[in-house]
Order: C-alpha cells, then sequence, then structure tokens
C-alpha cells in the first residue's frame, strides 16, 4: 500500500477531499491538468475554479442547499469557509467572487506540505496499489472518461449543463432597471408610494430586476424560440437534465412557460408604476466589486450573435455590454446506482472512491460534500479502520449519499432538497417553511450524534 491517497481532479470535491485528508495527517498527491490542459469550459489557471453560476445558493436552513451548507461547516469544510469568507451581496443567497474564491483555494492547498499538486492529465488509474479519489468533475477528459469506463464496467453517460451570460453593471439602462429582492421590494399594503420609493433607495443592490411588460414579453418570447442555436455534435444530442434547462429550450414549452419559471413577476413592484409587471428578469452580482452581473436562469445554447440580439431586447439591456456568452458543455456521470455504495465506495474495488458531480450530484456545495464524505472514508481505509462512516438519510449529506447510491432506472443527477430525505415521524406539517425547519433541525441533531 501506497503512504499517500491520490485523488484526480483539482476542483471543488477533489479539495475538499484533499484538505481533509491532509488534516488527519495523510499525504496526498492531487492530480490537475490545468494549466497544462483546459477543458472546453475552463479558463483560469487556479484550483476549484466555478464556471457556471458564482452562487452556492441560499443559506436559510428551511433550504435544502442551506441545510447542507450549515451541515458542512461544523464538519469543517475548507471550501464553504473559503466561500463564506470570499461571499458577494447576494440577499439570502451565498455568491462569491469567483476569481478570489478560486485563488483562496488554490493558496491554501498548495501551502499544506502534506498535499502535493501535479498538473498532469492522468489517463490511466493504479487501483491496485493505493486508494484512489477519481473527483474529475463533469467535464472529464476523453483519455481518463474513457478509463474510467473501463474501471466501472459502465458505459459512460452525458448530460449537459448550460452556463448563463454575464453582463457589465455601468452598461445597464437605471431608468428601467431597479435593485431589490424577491417580496422585499413589493409595495406594502399599508405603505404609500413616497414611503415605498423611499424604502428602495436603501435595498440590497445583490439583484438587478428588470422589469417587462406583456408586450415587450411577447416580443422578447418569440425572438427566443425562433432564435439560432449552436450546432449540437451527435454526442451531445442526448436528454437535457431539468435543473440546467437551456433559457431557450424551456421557452419553447409554452408561451408562458417562462413567467412562471425564472422570469416569473411574484414579489416586485415596478417603481415606475408602482404595479406587479407581466415578467421580470433578474440579475445577481457576480463579483465582490459589484461591476458584472449574471442573467439569473439564462443558462443558454444560442450562438453569442443570437445572444447580443435578443437578450439585447430585456428592457434596460438595450446597450447591454456582454461580459461573457452563455454556453453550453458536456458533463459526464456514471451510473452510480449500479456501481456505488452511500460512502462513494466503488463496490468492485474498494480501493476506489468518486467524488464531485461525476457521481450524479449535480451542484457545488453537493459536490463539496460528496469530496467530504469520500475523504472521510478513504481516511478509515487507509488508517486499516473496517468501519466506514454512513451519514445518517437525516441529512442531506446522507440523503445524497443514498440516492446515488441506491437502484434506479431513470437515475439522473440529483441537487439537494428536502424531498430526498425521510419524512417527518407524527403529524404531517402544511406549512412549508416550519416543516422545512423542523427537518432542518433534525439533520443538525443526526449530525451531531
Amino acid at each position: 500500500m501506497k503512504d499517500y491517497i491520490t485523488i484526480i481532479g483539482g476542483g471543488l470535491a477533489g479539495c475538499e477531499a484533499a484538505y481533509q485528508i491532509a488534516k488527519a495527517g495523510i499525504k496526498v498527491k492531487l492530480y490537475e491538468m490545468k494549466p497544462t490542459k483546459f477543458s472546453e469550459a475552463h479558463s483560469n489557471k487556479d484550483l476549484a475554479e466555478i464556471v457556471c453560476s458564482n452562487s452556492f445558493k441560499s443559506n436559510l436552513l428551511t433550504n435544502a442547499c442551506g441545510l447542507l451548507k450549515e451541515e458542512l461547516r461544523r464538519l469543517d469544510s475548507l471550501l464553504i469557509r473559503i466561500a463564506d469568507e470570499t461571499k458577494v451581496p447576494a440577499g439570502q443567497a451565498l455568491a462569491v467572487d469567483r476569481e478570489i474564491f478560486s485563488r483562496r483555494v488554490t493558496e491554501e492547498i498548495q501551502k499544506n506540505p502534506l498535499i502535493e499538486v501535479i498538473n498532469k492529465e492522468v489517463e490511466n488509474v493504479d487501483c491496485n496499489s493505493g486508494i484512489v479519489i477519481i473527483a474529475t468533475g463533469p467535464l472529464t477528459s476523453e483519455g481518463l472518461a474513457r478509463e474510467i469506463g473501463k474501471i466501472t464496467g459502465e458505459d459512460k453517460l452525458y448530460f449537459y449543463d448550460a452556463a448563463a451570460p454575464i453582463i457589465s453593471k455601468d452598461s445597464i439602462n437605471f431608468d428601467i432597471a431597479f435593485y431589490g429582492n424577491r417580496y422585499e421590494q413589493e409595495k406594502k399594503k399599508d405603505e404609500s408610494v413616497d414611503e415605498w420609493k423611499e424604502r428602495q433607495e436603501t435595498q440590497e443592490k445583490s439583484y438587478i430586476n428588470l422589469p417587462m411588460n406583456q408586450e415587450e414579453y411577447e416580443n422578447f418570447w418569440k425572438a427566443l424560440v425562433e432564435a439560432e442555436v449552436v450546432t449540437l455534435h451527435d454526442f451531445e444530442k442526448r436528454e437535457i437534465f431539468e435543473g440546467c434547462m437551456p433559457i431557450e429550450i424551456m421557452a419553447k414549452r409554452g408561451i408562458d412557460t417562462l413567467r412562471f419559471g425564472p422570469l416569473k413577476p411574484v414579489g416586485f413592484d415596478d417603481p415606475r408604476f408602482a404595479k406587479r409587471p407581466y415578467a421580470v428578469v433578474q440579475l445577481r452580482q457576480d463579483n465582490a466589486e459589484g461591476t458584472i452581473y449574471n442573467m439569473v436562469g439564462f443558462q443558454t445554447n444560442l450562438k453569442f450573435g443570437e445572444q447580443k440580439k435578443i437578450f439585447s431586447m430585456i428592457p434596460g439591456l438595450e446597450n447591454a455590454d456582454f461580459v461573457k456568452y452563455g454556453v453550453m458543455h458536456r458533463n459526464t456521470y456514471i451510473n452510480s446506482t449500479e456501481i456505488l455504495d452511500n460512502t462513494y465506495n466503488l463496490k468492485s474495488n474498494n480501493n476506489i472512491y468518486f467524488a464531485g458531480q461525476i457521481t450524479g450530484v449535480e451542484g457545488y456545495v453537493e459536490s463539496i460534500s460528496s469530496g467530504m464524505v469520500a475523504a472521510l472514508n478513504a481516511i478509515n481505509k487507509f488508517n486499516s479502520i473496517e468501519q466506514k462512516i454512513e451519514f445518517s438519510n437525516y441529512t442531506v449529506i446522507g440523503s445524497l449519499a443514498n440516492y446515488i447510491s441506491t437502484e434506479n432506472k431513470k437515475f439522473q443527477p440529483m441537487n439537494a432538497n428536502f424531498g430526498i430525505l425521510p419524512e417527518l415521524d407524527g403529524k404531517k406539517i402544511r406549512d412549508k417553511k416550519e416543516r422545512y425547519m423542523k427537518l432542518a433541525e433534525r439533520s443538525l441533531e443526526a449530525l451531531q450524534r
């Protein structure tokens, strides 16, 4: 047995795993192919690069991802700690300055004397002489993907994730656009128009809102459904994961689909008219300085020229400067339900662990969670401790691990959500927030035990 643990992939899951293993006094060899080679979507030479949104989602305990972050905080997650340190205003969500976040993670990993970072693409995995955590993420290189296919004995599966455009704040028309978070911006019944407008001046500037009337919305929708998209290769023509649905695909499901989805106007009033608009596009702060904003829910596969033309139809974005256009890229994951257990350990070879979105957990925080679980179990394996660390299904960490390891013929990637946790005992609580808080309390008690 080697005197170190190998980790392949320096993303969110791989870096979390490396930190946890080194904290246990065990040497780590962390392989990351950047900057020698970049995937289709990566461009930053640092570790733990964030490609899609800069949001780690809600911080509320009544939100499953918020609860998952709290569970990880209590387990001393390096990446959640750094996310907290590099956060930018985002209302109730935890959003980060993506460049500072990646730089800080890289600094923490590189300064650890027990972690050796090796910038090299791995195409062959030694499965027999040491413990390996494969945390290559959803953009696994073709060579390593072939090797993973050999190791798992499974065909590779794909789904496709679309990244939203990013816009320069100084190009937004604030004669139309306004700041505010959902519901906090809506005019109260007993509030005068002057009082309401005065309150808007103090709104947190984490979200910029772009109101649309019916005519503006319907013109935008028509242009969107008729727009040209990037031609997909044959290997890309698969079922699109619902959680990353491109805006143009969503629009084709019906004229009102967007108004009940990412463009829903509920909780907002247009300051120009003091009434609810027909639809609202939200922009979320993307860096610490607040100079760039991403289009919430606007993951897209539109051609760049089409993005410029059609998204500029949105009131307030007439002269928008697109810092980065949306892109669609390949995501790879394995059929974990048949080949992994609930510690992310490969059933056919217990020297091998998987972590990150390649396992079918979907999302930043979920990937960090899988890296944590795989690392803690790899530590026990390294120390010849037979007992596995299996998290309670009452926790989000445990319920995710259970989801990806439970047989499911229609398996597809899963975000943290309360639906995969066991129901509460006793009388059913009808109020959603109260029920979710009870689930959160139960989770944290189980984690403590």
